[in-house]
């Protein structure tokens, strides 16, 4: 991809990007937490519980855009104090989405990451402004986008002077209407030819559905993911958002048993 001057493998072999304890690049990377933050309790209990069960990143929504204007759309400003006080309870450090370009500098002062969503992968001016500020930013795949189209967007990012870029493969729209996207698995070993940077997948809005959302998770370690993006809800049937792909507390444990060992294993397979 020749329009690629700095996202480009031929430039760097693996870029590594620390937040707090783990880096993407280097580490497996567990980020769990609700699609959106409901209220305090709601947030602190989803927090600790993915803290106590591995999870090494809290995710949660303040700003959430939505296919309906008369949905849940965050708590906003709210919504990041309560992020940061769960931050304050478990360490975890936050994973939060910014959507417009104006909200970029405040929202960095209580997000560890920025995240970009799927229908903001092509806002430029949004990406733009990301490129300036000095937080990583998490790049979702846009529905119908192609991989060259996805990492000239993190092209953007890079060329504002912001190095720290983690692609999200979250699922495309397809013929296929069993699951809520298509998981495209061939993405990260295809992304890891293209581009030195760090890949997580997001098992949780690429099936929409439970029973799928455990054994994405486990194919993605083999395929060569540098880590996950999971929605986990202290109590799903409450939830505002997402309410029918949420696990609780107890099956994302159930998978984090699973997750570690294979995680181990592929460790100590050689290249």
């Amino acid at each position: 991809m020749k329009n690629l001057k700095l996202a480009s493998r031929d430039e760097v072999r693996q870029t590594v990007i620390a937040v707090g304890e783990v880096a993407f690049g280097r580490d497996f990377v567990v980020i769990a937490g609700p699609c959106s933050v409901e209220s305090e309790r709601q947030t602190i209990e989803t927090a600790q519980a993915v803290k106590a069960a591995g999870a090494d990143m809290m995710r949660g929504g303040a700003f959430k855009p939505r296919t309906s204007p008369y949905s849940f759309q965050g708590l906003g400003l709210q919504g990041l104090k309560i992020l940061n006080k769960a931050k304050e309870e478990t360490g975890l450090p936050i994973v939060t989405e910014v959507l417009d370009p104006r909200d970029v500098s405040w929202v960095a002062e209580f997000a560890d990451v920025l995240q970009i969503g799927t229908r903001n992968m092509q806002n430029f001016s949004l990406l733009k402004e990301v490129g300036k500020v000095k937080r990583p930013v998490l790049l979702k795949r846009g529905m119908f986008s192609t991989l060259e189209e996805w990492l000239n967007c993190a092209e953007y990012i890079l060329s504002e002077g912001n190095p720290d870029v983690i692609l999200c493969e979250r699922g495309i729209r397809t013929f296929e209407n069993y699951t809520r996207n298509t998981l495209d698995l061939s993405a990260v070993p295809a992304i890891k030819e293209l581009t030195h940077l760090p890949i997580v997948i997001d098992p949780t809005h690429s099936t929409g559905r439970l029973s799928l959302i455990a054994p994405m998770s486990l194919a993605a370690v083999p395929a060569g993911a540098d880590g996950l993006l999971i929605e986990v809800h202290h109590n799903p049937g409450e939830a505002l958002c997402d309410a029918d792909q949420a696990l609780t507390p107890d099956r994302f444990e159930a998978l984090m048993r699973q997750l570690r060992p294979l995680r181990a294993f592929m460790e100590r397979v050689p290249d």
